[in-house]
């Protein structure tokens, strides 16, 4: 297996110390991506934390894909519909990535979220 590059162990070091501060914050640390993206998603929708479907829960994950990639300039918000969910639109085409890489991107963003938003110190 190769070495992971520095900025590789940087990402990972604070994805952990991420996850972490969402362990103290809400008491639960999130187990993978998608519970980090359900959080994102739910802070998003502003109502708090309520009983929600599955299809439901995808919405939120997909809202919060979706603002976090915003942060780079690939979505934007074009508003909210009769009941409040926040629609966005395909502004910059996202980059072929395989799926590691993928991950990676997502993680970056995710983080950069929580530290320009909430002031996260990472």
């Amino acid at each position: 297996m190769a070495d992971k590059s520095q900025r590789d162990l940087e990402l990972e070091k604070k994805w952990f110390r991420l996850l972490s501060a969402l362990e103290k914050t809400i008491g639960k640390r999130p187990a993978d991506m998608n519970g980090v993206l359900f959080l994102i998603g739910v802070q998003e929708l502003g109502r708090g934390a309520m009983p929600f479907s599955k299809e439901e829960k995808q919405d939120l994950m997909h809202i919060a894909i979706c603002k976090v990639l915003s942060l780079s300039g690939f979505y934007e918000l074009e508003g909210l519909d009769e009941e409040g969910w926040p629609h966005w639109k395909v502004v910059k085409k996202l980059p072929r990535l395989d799926l590691k890489e993928q991950e990676k991107m997502l993680q970056m963003h995710v983080i950069d979220y929580f530290e320009h938003e909430y002031g996260y110190s990472l």
